[in-house]
């Protein structure tokens, strides 16, 4: 049986992010004295002109007609229909630091010429029917915390662009307890999902950094892995159904809790990324609020040893909920922001566990993690720095914005491949960001962590900091190309969680083959001929 819920929404509307951070600002970090002075004699950053005012941001004129205007606001009326100065620049990409860079930019700046805010499944619909018919380009929008260009407002071979905010569909529209899956509307936000689960005892338990903002339609569009995938799997292996509208019409896809009648159809659009429709509902894996939660810490003396343990438990079997490892720059760096700046630091590399469940389940866990990990190497530090990385777990984009703004160009990338070949992965992408934007004779500081496992392989997550040249937009291009590069000729992907979009897109023959692209293409073609899709993402 299923439970009967009227199909309700959060209590409080998700926050808009800053235009010129990621974000809001109750959650800005500022930086202290000694970490500024820690900056220029280590890295040589010198502090930053004063930031461009929002005031002064010019966008490009307005493309859409009248009479196209006057078309959208007859399906959504007036107040859905938005083209102010204010809502365009908010829509105008993500939050990569190059989108951030862009917007200190003082020449006209790229927007969609109009925001618009459907209600419901038959009004995306509705709308795709229309901008096709009049050559609208459309840009799916949730939280726009994209890193990767995956929501800038291109219009392509158009004329046209707008984006289409998906805020007003975030309800909680099914629940089954007993089969434990749940349907949400594509707009929830992380914070507003587990808001509507909770009420009825259960939690989807998907964490992502990007997790305050951004929503389940994009967590699906993108493959989106959460910090505790070691424990529940990453978003895309929760998806148990969907509800998709495409130019063509609507689409469901997913047959829980299997099925074999041919291909399954929910994998053409998980990672679509808003190319083949506009994912309105999605149905996903939940389970009971845990009544226990254990945090634990572990060091490693390198960045190997840790590794190599990681491997072990995870092909034991036996992972925790939350499994990761920082290097040893890593570590060093967050004792300093920790404000131990001046001790000594232990060395060494830091792995954090968190273990839920219900009580018998957490202990029993907890007793093999201990065993393996202990086993392996890796010498017990107890609770504390586990619970310090969990409180802080959602604001490293926050410090990156704080690094930008006082002259340092910081950003993050990362990759995935086999355990047997995640060392020479490591050292090729170091190498590349270090040879790159070494300034001056002065390295960057590149920190990396495995933030997601699986028996056969692990991701690895790329921390690079430096000095801001002339031109940082410039400077991270070539960097980023010479990483991409690295991975691809020492076998890891281009990307493991942060989606295609613009930035990765020149290497998707390299990732899936000219046969692969081809096939993407033709799915493209059935569905969305007139290409008012997202333009520019995915597949050239």
């Amino acid at each position: 049986m299923t439970e009967s819920i009227t199909p309700h929404r959060p209590d409080q509307p998700a926050p808009d992010m800053e235009w010129d951070a990621w974000g809001t600002a109750e959650h800005r970090t500022e930086l202290g004295p000694e970490v500024h002075t820690l900056l220029e004699q280590a890295l040589g950053v010198r502090p930053r002109r004063n930031p461009l005012a929002e005031s002064d941001v010019r966008l490009a004129p307005a493309q859409l007609t009248p009479e196209r205007r006057t078309g959208l606001v007859h399906l959504l009326g007036a107040e859905h229909v938005l083209d102010d100065d204010a809502t365009r620049l908010r829509h105008a990409g993500g939050k990569s630091t190059l989108d951030l860079l862009r917007r200190q930019d003082r020449d006209p700046q790229p927007a969609p010429d109009a925001v618009v805010l459907p209600a419901d499944h038959d009004e995306v619909l509705a709308l795709l029917e229309y901008c096709a018919a009049q050559s609208i380009a459309v840009v799916p929008f949730g939280g726009g915390t994209s890193v990767v260009g995956g929501v800038d407002p291109d219009s392509g071979h158009l004329s046209a662009v707008i984006a289409v905010d998906l805020r007003r569909l975030n309800a909680l529209s099914h629940l089954d307890p007993i089969s434990r899956i749940a349907t949400l509307q594509a707009g929830a936000t992380g914070p507003q999902a587990e808001e509507l689960l909770s009420a009825h005892g259960f939690s989807l338990g998907h964490y992502p950094q990007s997790f305050r903002h951004a929503t389940i339609g994009g967590f699906a569009a993108t493959r989106s892995s959460g910090q505790a995938s070691a424990g529940y799997g990453r978003f895309d292996d929760m998806v148990e159904h969907m509800t998709v509208a495409t130019p063509r019409g609507t689409i469901r896809v997913g047959h829980p809790p299997a099925s074999a009648a041919g291909p399954d159809l929910r994998q053409l659009f998980l990672g679509s990324e808003g190319t083949f429709g506009i994912i309105t509902e999605v149905g996903v894996r939940v389970h009971p609020i845990p009544a226990v939660v254990e945090h634990r810490a572990w060091t490693f003396p390198d960045f190997a040893t840790g590794a190599d343990a990681l491997r072990t438990l995870v092909q034991s079997g036996l992972p925790p909920t939350v499994l990761r490892l920082s290097d040893e720059a890593e570590t060093g760096l967050n004792l300093a922001l920790h404000k131990d700046i001046g001790r000594t630091s232990p060395g060494g590399c830091l792995a954090v566990t968190t273990i839920e469940g219900d009580e018998r389940y957490v202990r029993d866990r907890a007793a093999a993690v201990q065993e393996i990990l202990g086993a392996a190497g890796g010498a017990d530090l107890g609770a504390e720095p586990a619970r310090q990385w969990e409180h802080g777990r959602f604001g490293a984009p926050h410090l990156r914005d704080a690094l930008l703004q006082a002259g340092a160009l910081a950003e993050t990338l990362e990759t995935a491949t086999t355990w047997s070949n995640l060392s020479r992965l490591r050292a090729a992408v170091t190498e590349a960001l270090t040879g790159t934007l070494r300034e001056g004779g002065t390295p960057p500081l590149v920190m990396c962590h495995i933030s997601h496992t699986y028996p056969a392989g692990a991701s690895l997550y790329f921390t690079v900091v430096c000095a801001q040249t002339d031109d940082p937009v410039g400077q991270w291009v070539e960097a980023k190309k010479a990483a991409t590069a690295a991975m691809v000729a020492a076998g890891g992907t281009v990307t493991h969680h942060h989606a295609v979009g613009r930035d990765h897109l020149p290497w998707m023959t390299d990732e899936i083959g000219h046969c692969g692209v081809e096939v993407l293409r033709a799915v493209k073609n059935a569905l969305d001929p007139h290409n008012i899709l997202n333009p520019g993402k995915l597949i050239l």
